[in-house]
């Protein structure tokens, strides 16, 4: 076998394994583990998906929550707020 045939091999084997790996984060299949052998069907939802749902889902709970938080920021540092407190205290 020459030189370029190994290549070509290696390169094929290669890029069938980038598009198995990319089609298991992209579309949430399994074909990676089905070619394992440890799952019967590599288009049954996985857990990772879920994950993913709900990391999303956390990710937009703390955004909303840093975006209150900053509100909050900008209304305790006023000058009126500060002056309001110091009239409350007397």
């Amino acid at each position: 076998m020459s030189v370029l045939g190994i290549i070509v091999i290696i390169s094929g084997v290669l890029a069938m394994s980038l598009l198995v790996a990319w089609l298991d984060h992209a579309k949430g299949w399994q074909f990676s583990k089905w070619i394992n052998g440890t799952v019967d069907n590599p288009f049954s939802p996985s857990k990772a998906s879920a994950l993913t749902k709900n990391t999303l889902e956390n990710e937009l709970t703390i955004s909303q929550l840093k975006e209150r938080i900053q509100t909050l920021e900008k209304i305790v540092t006023e000058p009126a707020y500060e002056l309001n407190k110091k009239i409350n205290n007397l």
